[in-house]
Protein backbone atom coordinates (compact mmCIF):
# COMPACT_ATOMS: atom_id res chain seq x y z
CA UNK A 1 0.00 0.00 0.00
CA UNK A 2 1.15 3.43 -0.67
CA UNK A 3 0.97 4.50 2.91
CA UNK A 4 3.09 1.44 3.99
CA UNK A 5 5.93 1.78 1.14
CA UNK A 6 6.04 5.88 2.16
CA UNK A 7 6.36 4.92 5.47
CA UNK A 8 9.43 2.29 4.67
CA UNK A 9 11.52 4.25 3.40
CA UNK A 10 11.26 7.45 5.82
CA UNK A 11 14.33 6.35 7.40
CA UNK A 12 16.51 6.77 4.27
CA UNK A 13 15.31 10.23 3.80
CA UNK A 14 17.48 11.83 7.43
CA UNK A 15 20.10 14.14 6.63
CA UNK A 16 23.56 12.35 7.78
CA UNK A 17 26.16 15.35 8.53
CA UNK A 18 28.76 15.10 6.24
CA UNK A 19 32.32 15.03 7.30
CA UNK A 20 34.78 17.64 5.84
CA UNK A 21 36.60 16.59 2.77
CA UNK A 22 40.00 18.59 2.95
CA UNK A 23 41.64 20.43 -0.07
CA UNK A 24 44.51 21.27 1.54
CA UNK A 25 46.81 19.30 3.93
CA UNK A 26 49.91 20.32 6.64
CA UNK A 27 53.18 18.89 4.58
CA UNK A 28 55.56 20.28 6.75
CA UNK A 29 56.92 22.61 9.61
CA UNK A 30 59.80 23.85 10.87
CA UNK A 31 61.41 26.53 13.21
CA UNK A 32 64.37 28.29 13.62
CA UNK A 33 65.60 29.69 16.80
CA UNK A 34 68.88 32.36 16.92
CA UNK A 35 71.30 30.90 18.57
CA UNK A 36 71.77 34.06 21.37
CA UNK A 37 69.38 34.20 24.05
CA UNK A 38 69.09 35.98 27.20
CA UNK A 39 67.93 35.61 30.97
CA UNK A 40 64.59 37.43 31.47
CA UNK A 41 65.07 38.43 34.94
CA UNK A 42 68.89 39.38 33.67
CA UNK A 43 67.12 41.49 31.13
CA UNK A 44 64.85 43.17 33.80
CA UNK A 45 67.73 43.97 36.12
CA UNK A 46 69.76 45.83 33.37
CA UNK A 47 66.69 47.44 33.04
CA UNK A 48 66.65 48.79 36.84
CA UNK A 49 70.14 49.76 36.25
CA UNK A 50 69.53 51.88 33.39
CA UNK A 51 66.63 53.19 35.11
CA UNK A 52 66.59 52.99 38.76
CA UNK A 53 64.02 55.52 39.63
CA UNK A 54 61.48 53.95 37.09
CA UNK A 55 61.68 49.98 36.28
CA UNK A 56 61.12 48.00 39.46
CA UNK A 57 64.28 46.47 41.18
CA UNK A 58 62.63 42.56 41.26
CA UNK A 59 61.91 40.88 37.99
CA UNK A 60 58.58 41.77 37.84
CA UNK A 61 57.26 40.54 34.60
CA UNK A 62 59.43 37.05 34.48
CA UNK A 63 57.75 36.03 37.53
CA UNK A 64 54.01 37.21 36.17
CA UNK A 65 54.51 35.90 32.90
CA UNK A 66 56.69 32.17 33.63
CA UNK A 67 59.24 33.62 30.70
CA UNK A 68 62.47 32.64 31.62
CA UNK A 69 64.73 32.84 28.23
CA UNK A 70 64.25 34.71 25.27
CA UNK A 71 66.09 34.42 21.47
CA UNK A 72 67.88 37.24 20.32
CA UNK A 73 68.76 37.53 16.35
CA UNK A 74 72.27 38.94 15.87
CA UNK A 75 72.53 41.98 14.64
CA UNK A 76 72.36 41.66 10.77
CA UNK A 77 70.28 39.18 10.78
CA UNK A 78 66.98 40.49 9.04
CA UNK A 79 63.00 38.87 9.29
CA UNK A 80 63.54 37.59 6.37
CA UNK A 81 67.16 35.67 7.38
CA UNK A 82 64.68 33.86 9.83
CA UNK A 83 61.90 33.02 7.65
CA UNK A 84 64.38 31.82 5.00
CA UNK A 85 66.47 29.44 7.56
CA UNK A 86 62.95 27.82 9.13
CA UNK A 87 61.73 27.41 5.03
CA UNK A 88 64.68 25.81 3.84
CA UNK A 89 64.14 23.05 6.69
CA UNK A 90 60.73 22.44 6.07
CA UNK A 91 61.31 22.32 2.24
CA UNK A 92 64.57 19.78 2.82
CA UNK A 93 62.21 17.72 4.97
CA UNK A 94 59.58 17.57 2.56
CA UNK A 95 62.44 16.67 -0.19
CA UNK A 96 61.28 19.82 -2.43
CA UNK A 97 63.70 22.53 -3.72
CA UNK A 98 62.93 26.18 -3.63
CA UNK A 99 61.48 25.76 -7.32
CA UNK A 100 58.66 23.20 -5.98
CA UNK A 101 56.74 25.83 -4.51
CA UNK A 102 54.15 27.64 -6.80
CA UNK A 103 53.71 30.79 -4.26
CA UNK A 104 55.53 32.37 -1.08
CA UNK A 105 53.46 34.04 1.79
CA UNK A 106 55.70 35.61 4.39
CA UNK A 107 53.20 35.64 7.07
CA UNK A 108 54.49 37.80 10.59
CA UNK A 109 54.14 40.66 12.66
CA UNK A 110 57.62 41.63 11.98
CA UNK A 111 59.26 42.66 8.58
CA UNK A 112 62.18 43.87 6.92
CA UNK A 113 60.97 47.33 5.75
CA UNK A 114 57.74 48.91 4.80
CA UNK A 115 58.40 47.90 1.12
CA UNK A 116 58.56 45.85 -0.70
CA UNK A 117 56.70 42.97 0.66
CA UNK A 118 59.41 41.08 2.84
CA UNK A 119 57.72 38.38 0.30
CA UNK A 120 60.09 39.45 -2.68
CA UNK A 121 63.20 39.67 0.23
CA UNK A 122 62.61 36.24 1.35
CA UNK A 123 62.03 34.80 -2.04
CA UNK A 124 65.27 36.00 -3.62
CA UNK A 125 67.15 34.81 -0.67
CA UNK A 126 65.62 31.40 -0.41
CA UNK A 127 65.95 31.01 -4.67
CA UNK A 128 62.81 31.25 -5.33
CA UNK A 129 60.70 32.34 -8.27
CA UNK A 130 56.80 32.02 -7.58
CA UNK A 131 54.57 34.53 -7.07
CA UNK A 132 54.46 35.89 -3.33
CA UNK A 133 53.08 37.83 -1.33
CA UNK A 134 52.46 39.12 2.66
CA UNK A 135 49.74 38.35 5.22
CA UNK A 136 50.34 40.66 7.87
CA UNK A 137 48.02 40.20 11.10
CA UNK A 138 50.21 40.82 14.45
CA UNK A 139 50.70 37.24 15.89
CA UNK A 140 47.70 35.94 13.55
CA UNK A 141 49.72 35.96 10.67
CA UNK A 142 51.17 32.37 9.99
CA UNK A 143 47.40 31.19 10.66
CA UNK A 144 45.88 33.88 8.71
CA UNK A 145 48.85 32.89 5.98
CA UNK A 146 47.29 29.14 6.53
CA UNK A 147 43.99 30.07 5.63
CA UNK A 148 44.63 32.13 2.70
CA UNK A 149 46.72 28.93 1.22
CA UNK A 150 43.90 26.87 2.00
CA UNK A 151 41.27 29.03 0.28
CA UNK A 152 43.39 29.81 -2.79
CA UNK A 153 44.21 26.33 -3.19
CA UNK A 154 40.47 25.35 -3.12
CA UNK A 155 40.28 27.42 -6.09
CA UNK A 156 42.68 25.50 -8.01
CA UNK A 157 44.87 28.75 -8.48
CA UNK A 158 47.73 26.77 -6.33
CA UNK A 159 49.04 23.31 -5.65
CA UNK A 160 51.86 23.90 -3.32
CA UNK A 161 52.21 26.92 -1.15
CA UNK A 162 54.87 27.84 1.43
CA UNK A 163 54.50 30.06 4.68
CA UNK A 164 57.40 31.53 5.62
CA UNK A 165 57.70 33.60 8.77
CA UNK A 166 60.37 35.54 10.31
CA UNK A 167 59.52 37.47 13.70
CA UNK A 168 62.25 39.95 14.82
CA UNK A 169 60.49 41.73 18.09
CA UNK A 170 63.16 42.25 20.08
CA UNK A 171 64.48 45.37 18.21
CA UNK A 172 61.34 47.04 18.86
CA UNK A 173 61.59 46.66 22.57
CA UNK A 174 62.17 49.98 24.71
CA UNK A 175 65.49 50.07 26.77
CA UNK A 176 65.27 53.57 28.39
CA UNK A 177 62.25 54.14 30.21
CA UNK A 178 61.39 57.80 31.12
CA UNK A 179 58.35 57.59 33.49
CA UNK A 180 56.41 54.55 35.50
CA UNK A 181 53.39 54.75 32.28
CA UNK A 182 55.89 54.40 29.52
CA UNK A 183 57.36 50.78 31.42
CA UNK A 184 53.62 50.11 31.68
CA UNK A 185 53.48 50.21 28.06
CA UNK A 186 56.71 48.91 27.32
CA UNK A 187 56.75 45.81 30.33
CA UNK A 188 55.04 43.27 28.05
CA UNK A 189 57.58 43.71 25.52
CA UNK A 190 60.34 42.35 27.29
CA UNK A 191 59.04 38.50 26.69
CA UNK A 192 59.24 38.78 22.96
CA UNK A 193 61.61 36.55 21.57
CA UNK A 194 63.19 36.51 17.86
CA UNK A 195 62.50 33.30 15.93
CA UNK A 196 61.82 31.58 12.41
CA UNK A 197 59.28 29.73 11.40
CA UNK A 198 57.84 27.74 7.74
CA UNK A 199 54.68 26.07 7.41
CA UNK A 200 53.97 23.75 3.54
CA UNK A 201 50.27 23.37 2.63
CA UNK A 202 49.45 21.36 -0.30
CA UNK A 203 46.60 20.35 -2.18
CA UNK A 204 45.02 17.18 -1.51
CA UNK A 205 44.43 15.99 -4.65
CA UNK A 206 42.52 12.95 -6.57
CA UNK A 207 45.27 10.57 -6.20
CA UNK A 208 45.63 11.31 -2.42
CA UNK A 209 42.42 11.24 -2.38
CA UNK A 210 42.22 7.34 -3.03
CA UNK A 211 45.26 6.84 -0.84
CA UNK A 212 43.25 8.46 1.92
CA UNK A 213 40.16 6.64 1.06
CA UNK A 214 41.64 3.29 1.00
CA UNK A 215 44.13 4.17 4.20
CA UNK A 216 40.70 5.13 6.36
CA UNK A 217 39.09 1.31 5.70
CA UNK A 218 42.51 0.74 7.43
CA UNK A 219 41.34 2.54 10.56
CA UNK A 220 43.78 5.81 8.94
CA UNK A 221 41.09 8.89 8.05
CA UNK A 222 43.21 11.09 5.33
CA UNK A 223 45.31 13.77 6.75
CA UNK A 224 44.40 17.86 5.93
CA UNK A 225 43.20 20.93 7.38
CA UNK A 226 39.43 19.99 8.16
CA UNK A 227 37.77 23.50 8.98
CA UNK A 228 39.06 26.75 10.34
CA UNK A 229 36.56 30.16 12.21
CA UNK A 230 38.09 33.47 12.81
CA UNK A 231 36.87 36.22 14.79
CA UNK A 232 38.05 40.14 15.62
CA UNK A 233 36.88 42.95 18.06
CA UNK A 234 38.54 45.58 15.96
CA UNK A 235 37.51 47.93 18.43
CA UNK A 236 40.03 47.00 20.62
CA UNK A 237 42.93 47.94 17.98
CA UNK A 238 44.92 50.68 20.43
CA UNK A 239 45.48 47.87 23.22
CA UNK A 240 48.42 46.76 21.77
CA UNK A 241 50.35 48.77 18.94
CA UNK A 242 54.22 49.68 17.31
CA UNK A 243 52.88 53.24 15.75
CA UNK A 244 55.90 54.20 14.13
CA UNK A 245 57.01 53.95 10.30
CA UNK A 246 53.09 54.16 8.98
CA UNK A 247 50.80 57.40 8.53
CA UNK A 248 50.42 57.81 11.80
CA UNK A 249 53.82 58.60 12.62
CA UNK A 250 56.09 58.13 9.71
CA UNK A 251 59.44 59.24 11.18
CA UNK A 252 59.14 59.45 15.23
CA UNK A 253 61.66 56.77 16.80
CA UNK A 254 59.66 57.64 20.14
CA UNK A 255 56.89 55.24 18.33
CA UNK A 256 59.57 52.38 17.00
CA UNK A 257 58.68 51.04 20.26
CA UNK A 258 55.90 48.30 21.42
CA UNK A 259 52.80 50.04 23.23
CA UNK A 260 50.78 47.36 25.25
CA UNK A 261 48.62 47.75 27.76
CA UNK A 262 48.43 43.79 29.45
CA UNK A 263 45.40 44.41 31.40
CA UNK A 264 43.22 45.60 28.69
CA UNK A 265 44.63 43.06 26.12
CA UNK A 266 43.66 40.14 28.45
CA UNK A 267 40.11 41.38 29.28
CA UNK A 268 39.75 41.61 25.68
CA UNK A 269 40.76 38.57 24.69
CA UNK A 270 38.44 37.29 27.71
CA UNK A 271 35.74 38.76 25.90
CA UNK A 272 35.98 37.06 22.89
CA UNK A 273 35.56 33.21 24.68
CA UNK A 274 36.15 30.04 23.12
CA UNK A 275 33.47 30.23 20.56
CA UNK A 276 35.65 30.41 17.40
CA UNK A 277 37.44 27.07 18.66
CA UNK A 278 34.23 25.77 19.43
CA UNK A 279 32.68 26.65 15.58
CA UNK A 280 35.68 25.16 13.81
CA UNK A 281 35.72 21.62 16.05
CA UNK A 282 32.01 21.52 15.30
CA UNK A 283 32.39 22.17 11.33
CA UNK A 284 35.22 19.70 11.50
CA UNK A 285 33.09 17.04 13.24
CA UNK A 286 35.55 16.56 16.11
CA UNK A 287 34.99 16.67 19.59
CA UNK A 288 37.61 17.11 22.80
CA UNK A 289 38.32 13.78 22.80
CA UNK A 290 39.24 13.84 19.13
CA UNK A 291 41.90 15.97 19.95
CA UNK A 292 45.40 14.74 20.62
CA UNK A 293 47.04 18.16 20.68
CA UNK A 294 46.36 22.03 21.11
CA UNK A 295 48.89 24.86 19.59
CA UNK A 296 47.75 28.06 21.28
CA UNK A 297 50.05 31.43 21.15
CA UNK A 298 51.10 31.93 24.41
CA UNK A 299 52.28 35.42 26.40
CA UNK A 300 52.66 34.07 29.81
CA UNK A 301 52.08 30.88 31.66
CA UNK A 302 49.58 32.22 34.05
CA UNK A 303 47.33 32.82 31.01
CA UNK A 304 47.44 29.29 29.36
CA UNK A 305 45.19 28.77 32.70
CA UNK A 306 42.52 30.47 31.61
CA UNK A 307 42.92 29.72 28.41
CA UNK A 308 42.07 26.12 28.61
CA UNK A 309 40.27 26.97 31.37
CA UNK A 310 37.83 28.81 28.38
CA UNK A 311 38.15 25.70 26.17
CA UNK A 312 37.45 23.30 29.36
CA UNK A 313 40.31 20.90 28.56
CA UNK A 314 43.65 20.05 30.70
CA UNK A 315 46.34 22.46 30.01
CA UNK A 316 48.81 19.25 29.57
CA UNK A 317 46.96 19.21 25.68
CA UNK A 318 50.10 21.69 24.60
CA UNK A 319 53.27 22.50 25.34
CA UNK A 320 54.51 25.43 27.17
CA UNK A 321 57.05 27.28 25.19
CA UNK A 322 56.67 30.96 26.72
CA UNK A 323 58.88 29.55 29.30
CA UNK A 324 62.33 28.93 27.47
CA UNK A 325 61.72 30.59 24.26
CA UNK A 326 59.61 33.61 24.59
CA UNK A 327 56.77 35.73 22.71
CA UNK A 328 57.83 34.60 19.72
CA UNK A 329 54.95 36.23 18.00
CA UNK A 330 53.50 34.14 15.12
CA UNK A 331 55.90 31.93 14.87
CA UNK A 332 54.35 30.36 17.91
CA UNK A 333 52.34 27.90 16.61
CA UNK A 334 54.77 26.50 14.37
CA UNK A 335 57.30 26.52 17.03
CA UNK A 336 54.72 24.13 19.53
CA UNK A 337 53.49 21.98 16.11
CA UNK A 338 57.41 21.51 15.23
CA UNK A 339 57.90 20.63 18.84
CA UNK A 340 55.39 18.10 19.53
CA UNK A 341 56.04 16.63 16.34
CA UNK A 342 59.83 16.30 17.69
CA UNK A 343 58.46 14.55 21.32
CA UNK A 344 55.99 12.15 19.66
CA UNK A 345 52.86 13.94 20.85
CA UNK A 346 51.85 14.98 16.95
CA UNK A 347 51.70 11.57 14.88
CA UNK A 348 50.24 10.94 11.34
CA UNK A 349 46.44 10.73 11.39
CA UNK A 350 46.19 12.76 15.00
CA UNK A 351 44.15 16.31 15.13
CA UNK A 352 45.47 18.98 16.35
CA UNK A 353 43.48 22.10 17.37
CA UNK A 354 45.37 25.35 16.24
CA UNK A 355 43.97 28.60 18.57
CA UNK A 356 45.87 32.23 17.61
CA UNK A 357 44.98 35.23 19.50
CA UNK A 358 46.02 38.42 18.20
CA UNK A 359 46.43 41.89 18.83
CA UNK A 360 43.89 44.16 16.76
CA UNK A 361 42.54 41.83 18.32
CA UNK A 362 41.78 38.94 16.30
CA UNK A 363 41.09 35.17 17.32
CA UNK A 364 41.32 32.34 15.03
CA UNK A 365 41.33 28.78 15.54
CA UNK A 366 42.14 25.86 12.78
CA UNK A 367 41.27 22.27 13.09
CA UNK A 368 44.09 19.66 11.29
CA UNK A 369 44.58 16.28 10.74
CA UNK A 370 48.87 15.51 11.03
Amino acid sequence: MPIETTAAVEPSTAVVPELPQPVARVAGVAFHLPAETRDVAEVERDLHRRNPKVAPRVPMVSRLTGARTIHVAADDEQASDLAVAAARKVLAGAGLAASDVDLLIFASASQDMVEPATAHITAAKLGAACPVMDVKNACNSVLNGMEVAEALIGTGRYRRVLIACGEVPSRAVRWDVPDRATYALSAPGYTMSDAGAAVLVEAVDDAAGLDAELAGLAGEAPSGILASAFSAASRHWDVGMLPGGGTFNPRDPERSYFEIDGSRLREAFDELGPEVAVEAMAKAGVTWDDIRFVAVHQVAVAYLDDVFGSLGVPRERTIVTIADHGNVASATLPLQLGLAEQAGRLRRGDVALLVGLAGGISMGAMVVRW
